[in-house]
Order: structure tokens, then C-alpha cells, then sequence
């Protein structure tokens, strides 16, 4: 039974939750602007998503329009100004009882961005995988915005103790995959550019999506193909980018100044709602 918005501090999940004790779940975050009205950027995209990561763990179809009038419900209850994160949770439910899957939402304030959104600099950091390796293993489910993130919180504790600002994923045979918690977008010949998902692991971002649907209905050309590091000295530009923190470009890698394009970064960054 739904209990709609309640009040900070509620306690809302059972101890032996298989969210909690497993990460068996899956979750969705989306970016809300608040100003005069509020805005929820993609949210189609990112619900669909979130069937598609349901679908991949075995979890029932999500209620959509269920869950849109909990959303509804909860953005009329927060009205800090600027930005915040929707996060949208599902998780298998409490291993000793059967009452069912454990469905909630949070709103709360974002990070502020406004640093990164200038250029970071990244690390490469061996993900131990193939870029090929879920071809032949569709269980490890990649691509799935799994509940399961102790591998991209280590991977965020090894940027802070290199003294970078992010590091991107590459595969065990050398090829560029995703940051932690961002897409890679690469501008190159004036195309447009990011990892495959077939295969790779990657999970889809709909912000790139956004940014590669609008650049198809404009005449430039997108593409999904592999890049090594050394690769990105020869193109026009490198982006992570992320439903939450934008459009942020990379200023070096591994010590090595990437090509850097002002304005380029303000066009994808309008284009993506930033």
C-alpha cells in the first residue's frame, strides 16, 4: 500500500531489505530546477530507463503512472531554489517476509556543480573488464543503474587519493568506457561521438541521448565507437557528462592536456538543459 510523501527522518525500509543487504535494486536520478516554476528534466527518458534497469533485474514492470503522481506529489511538497536530485528506488524487498518490492523517491539539494561545469581533469583507471566482456556474460548486467555501487564509490575514493577530479573507466584491452557517474562524449571530424553499449557494460545516458538526438536533427553526424586515451589529443574535445552535474570537459588525462572548445561546451551544455 502506497504511503505517498511523508516526513524527513521516516523510516521507510525493513533492515533485511535486499536493497540494503544485497543491493538487489535498481534506482534513476533525475535533475529538477527550481525557480519561478520547476522544471524535471527528461523525465520520460529517465522513466524508461528505470523499466529497462526493472526489466534487466527481473523486478515487475513499474507502476508509471504510479509513480508520476508520487513525484508530482513530492515536488509540490520541496520548494528550495535551484537545483536538486530526484531518486527514484526499487529494491527486491525485505528477504524474510513477503511483502512485496520496496518502491521511494528522494528529493534533495545537488552538488553544486559550477566548478566541475568549467573542466575537470581525469585519470584513467582500469575497470578489469574486456570491452567486449558482456557480449558472452548478459548476466553481470551491465548497463544496469544497478543499486550496487561500491565499485563507483571506490572508483571516486581513488580519484581523491590521485588528486584528480574524476576518473573514466577503460577496459582491459585499453579502450575508454564511462566515468563512474557520467557518460564520455567525444567531438571529432564534427561528429559527434560516444562509448557503445552493446558489449561494453555502459550504461545508456540519456543526457547524451538528448544531446545526439538534437545534433542528428541538425545535420551533424553521431556515432558510438571505442577510443583509446592516447586517441583524445587528436579530436576536438572530451566531455562527461552527467544527468545531475552537466556537461563537464576534460581538460587533461593522465597529465595530458585535451583540446578544449569554449563555445562547444556551452552549445552541448544548452542543448542538454544546462
Amino acid at each position: 500500500m502506497g504511503r505517498g510523501v511523508v516526513a524527513p527522518q521516516t523510516p521507510l525500509m525493513l533492515a533485511d531489505d535486499l536493497g540494503f543487504t544485497r543491493g538487489d535494486g535498481c534506482f534513476d536520478a533525475v535533475r529538477v530546477v527550481v525557480g519561478e516554476t520547476t522544471r524535471v528534466d527528461h523525465l520520460d527518458r529517465h522513466l524508461a530507463r528505470f523499466a529497462r534497469s526493472s526489466a534487466a533485474l527481473d523486478l515487475v514492470a513499474p507502476d508509471a503512472a504510479a509513480w508520476r503522481e508520487l513525484i508530482a506529489s513530492a515536488l509540490a511538497e520541496w520548494a528550495v531554489p535551484g537545483e536538486a536530485v530526484l531518486k527514484l528506488v526499487r529494491t527486491r524487498g525485505a528477504e524474510h517476509s513477503d511483502g512485496g518490492l520496496t518502491e521511494l523517491l528522494t528529493i534533495t539539494q545537488a552538488p553544486d556543480a559550477t566548478a566541475a561545469r568549467q573542466g575537470v581533469i581525469a585519470s584513467t583507471l582500469n575497470r578489469g573488464f574486456a570491452s567486449d566482456a558482456f557480449h558472452a556474460a548478459p548476466w553481470l548486467l551491465g548497463g544496469v543503474k544497478s543499486l550496487s555501487y561500491a565499485v563507483n564509490v571506490a572508483a571516486k575514493r581513488e580519484a581523491a587519493r590521485r588528486g584528480v577530479d574524476e576518473v573514466i573507466f577503460t577496459s582491459s584491452d585499453g579502450y575508454l568506457l564511462e566515468a563512474p557517474t557520467a557518460g564520455l562524449l567525444v567531438a571529432a571530424d564534427d561528429q559527434l561521438w560516444t562509448t557503445p553499449i552493446a558489449g561494453t557494460g555502459v550504461l545508456e545516458s540519456v543526457t547524451i541521448n538528448v544531446i545526439m538526438d538534437s545534433a542528428r536533427a541538425d545535420g551533424v553526424r553521431t556515432h558510438h565507437a571505442l577510443f583509446r586515451p592516447d586517441d583524445l589529443a587528436d579530436t576536438d574535445g572530451a566531455w562527461l557528462v552527467s544527468a545531475i552535474r552537466g556537461v563537464l570537459p576534460v581538460l587533461e588525462v593522465d597529465g595530458r592536456s585535451l583540446p578544449h572548445d569554449s563555445e562547444l561546451t556551452r552549445h552541448l551544455a544548452r542543448t542538454a538543459g544546462f
